[in-house]
């Protein structure tokens, strides 16, 4: 009995650490959607700040300070994106891709410039990381709690705040909002502000808390499923959260599971095991994008009326 509950805790806790830097840019990346600015580029804020919180953390030998580096380089990210879509009124998507781009490349040439690693940070100490603060085994850093906070925090933001009932207004009609004498731009600016704040603490986790340095391209993904857990969400946090941690379940379920031999079939191939998650982001988007309904303005620049 001893032995399945460790089992059921060690499997909770593995399904929340994997989850964290998926809550945390899921988080963000709601705001950013309901006020209809559209972010495929949460993979590459989430990579930019995962490398400087590393290499701050490397430099400097603070773990807090690599957090602040993180989110400054996922805010300078975030206001590049506001900058082309709001206030220049480009294509959105195209935005979210360069910024993608920018992060995978230019992540590796600071890393080859500064550290001589090919793209990689050193090795960090127990000093210069976020550790676990009660349960070792269960890797609790600080960022899990966040992450855990800001699922009932972004609802109460978006449904509970004036804040939020304008950051929905925006998103559905920003015609209304302009005519009530509220700036679009400037609540749109504030939106993916805040999601340059939650996608820098997913980058500063990945890199200083669930690993011990910044390699290349080390978010695999997990800002593209990120974005499907919002839409599979239907731009809801709880509903996304929930998405989250079924991908958290099966990325902890992949890791047990590699090495182990199943009956009738032998040992269960590594790379499958690897791919379930990426496999259930495209059942998810292709079952429920259909379904899920957008934000009316998300993806269409506002054009002030004179």
């Amino acid at each position: 009995m001893d032995d399945v509950l460790s089992f059921v805790f060690l499997m909770f806790a593995a399904t929340l650490r994997v989850a964290t830097p998926l809550v945390l840019c899921a988080m963000g990346g709601l705001f950013s959607e309901k006020s209809g600015i559209v972010d495929v580029g949460l993979e590459g804020k989430m990579l930019m700040a995962a490398f400087f919180a590393a290499a701050t953390a490397a430099v400097t030998g603070s773990a807090w300070l690599g957090v602040a580096a993180a989110i400054v380089a996922a805010e300078a990210m975030a206001l590049l994106h506001g900058f082309a879509c709001i206030t220049w009124r480009g294509n959105q998507v195209v935005s979210g891709v360069a910024i993608n781009i920018l992060a995978a490349g230019l992540t590796v040439v600071l890393g080859a410039a500064w550290f001589a690693r090919g793209g990689q940070t050193p090795a960090l100490e127990s000093e210069q990381r976020l550790m676990p603060l009660f349960f070792p085994r269960a890797g609790d850093s600080i960022p899990v709690y966040v992450a855990l906070a800001s699922v009932p925090l972004t609802w109460w933001i978006i449904e509970r705040t004036r804040f939020g009932l304008r950051l929905r207004a925006v998103g559905e009609m920003p015609l209304a909002v302009d005519a009530a004498g509220i700036s679009v731009a400037w609540l749109r600016y504030r939106a993916v502000l805040l999601c340059g704040l939650f996608a820098g603490l997913a980058g500063a986790y990945l890199s200083i808390a669930q690993n011990a340095g910044f390699s290349r391209d080390m978010t695999a993904g997990q800002g593209f499923i990120a974005l499907a857990a919002i839409i599979f969400g239907k731009w809801r946090p709880f509903p996304a959260f929930g998405a989250c941690l079924i991908f958290g379940l099966l990325d902890a379920v992949a890791i047990r599971l590699q090495g182990v031999e199943m009956p009738g079939m032998g040992e269960v191939p590594v790379q499958l095991i690897q791919a379930l998650p990426y496999l259930l982001t495209m059942f998810l988007l292709a079952g429920f994008i259909g379904r899920a309904v957008a934000p009316k303005a998300a993806g269409v620049p506002y054009e002030k009326e004179h």
